[in-house]
């Protein structure tokens, strides 16, 4: 099998995607290393994975705290000696006007959607330039396409992922590094439950497009599948996903139907 003991690193791990992406690399061999801030939450996706500590190292991660990383990357080579794959899913949505967030929470959100994305990458970075080998994958979200309702930092943190993984694409590739950017559009998940609105305070709300959304585990296999082709970009979802085409070659078009949706 393509992953049997890669040693693949998600954040993210506890929920959705992340826990999703960590039962599939499990069964199909991986060693793993889970990071999210619950460790409780991470324990009960260990088990699930049907994972031994041999093959599994919990890393709790706040991907607001940046100083750790290097120790924390210390920590998964001194158990598993090389980083074959970086998952870098960890984030947080939003869901509240630009004119009543308050700057503090703007720069929370960009805090851990993408400086924390990008540090931890640096830190692993020069782990897979020495291997001459790996793969970086970057959660990224339709909302780095385009803008949306009541999600104007979300978005924005989400853009510039998208700028500096193309551009770090460009100049790591001859060194045998591979980034993918995984693009999913409404995906059954709890992003929007743990969504923060103007006062930082937690949307406490699954919006109903997610309800209906893709399963999560069907966007873990889409990934997978991604990883092994050697894709750059990838968009995943359902028929969300065509608003990327639609405002691409008919701007006008997608004006008018952006401005119809649903302010959830």
């Amino acid at each position: 099998m393509f992953f049997k003991d890669k040693i693949v690193w998600i954040t993210g791990a506890s929920s959705g995607i992340g826990e999703a992406l960590a039962k599939a690399f499990a069964m199909q061999g991986a060693k793993l290393v889970l990071s999210a801030r619950r460790m409780e939450e991470l324990e009960r996706v260990m088990k699930e994975c049907n994972l031994s500590n041999e093959n599994c190292l919990i890393l709790p991660l706040d991907l607001q705290n940046l100083e750790d990383l290097e120790t924390l990357t210390k920590t998964v080579i001194a158990k598993f000696s090389r980083i074959d794959i970086l998952i870098n899913n960890g984030g947080i949505s939003q869901r509240s006007l630009a004119t009543e967030t308050a700057i503090e929470i703007d720069r929370k959100i960009m805090e851990i959607n993408f400086f924390g994305q990008v540090a931890l990458t640096k830190s692993v970075l020069p782990i897979l330039l020495n291997q001459k080998a790996g793969h970086i994958v970057v959660v990224s979200s339709i909302s780095g396409k385009f803008g949306f309702w009541l999600r104007s930092t979300y978005s924005a943190s989400k853009h510039a992922l998208h700028g500096f993984f193309d551009s770090l694409r460009l100049e790591t590739e001859a060194n045998g590094i591979k980034i993918i950017i995984a693009v999913p559009g409404k995906i059954q998940s709890n992003i929007s439950v743990h969504a923060l609105k103007s006062d930082g305070s937690k949307h406490n709300k699954m919006d109903d497009s997610h309800k209906q959304g893709m399963p999560a585990e069907q966007c873990a296999t889409i990934i997978l599948n991604a990883i092994k082709n050697n894709k750059e970009e990838i968009l995943i979802g359902g028929g969300e996903t065509k608003a990327v085409w639609l405002k691409r070659y008919f701007p006008k078009w997608f004006g008018m139907l952006i401005r119809k949706q649903a302010k959830e």
